[in-house]
């Protein structure tokens, strides 16, 4: 571990969490000025996609330590119940009766990840196969 010890490890994974929040707030909160809704759109999503890309790549690149590797994995679990709860804190009737666009951001953002899920699954493949079955 490079003489770091444990602890140290995990707090660059929570930071590295934190950092990645940070920006999908301020992100989410751009996106809902330029459409005109004054409100974060899609912050909390856009810093999990911002997390599981750059703990990919750091992964790759051999910078991510096994405990923070451990860190991440932890906090990501707990973005699950963190977005649920943001989104039945949502006003849906209220969207839904504020006019289409509500509906198709809504299935647009839900058709965006499946079509992503294939895409992730091999990047995914990719990467969990040792360089002596390629």
């Amino acid at each position: 571990m490079k003489g770091k010890p444990i602890h140290y490890m995990a707090i660059y994974g929570t930071a590295l969490l934190s950092l990645c929040l940070l920006i999908g707030i301020f992100v989410g909160k751009l996106l809902g000025i330029l459409i005109g809704v004054n409100t974060n759109v899609g912050g909390v999503g856009i810093a999990m996609i911002l997390l599981i890309f750059l703990s990919e790549r750091l992964q790759k690149s051999g910078r991510l330590e096994p405990p923070s590797e451990r860190g991440i994995i932890f906090w990501s679990a707990i973005y699950i119940p963190i977005v649920v709860a943001m989104a039945a804190s949502q006003n849906v009737l209220a969207a839904i009766k504020g006019g289409p666009l509500a509906l198709v951001a809504g299935t647009a953002s839900v058709l965006v990840c499946f079509a992503l899920v294939p895409l992730i699954s091999r990047i995914g493949e990719t990467s969990s196969t040792p360089d002596s079955e390629l």
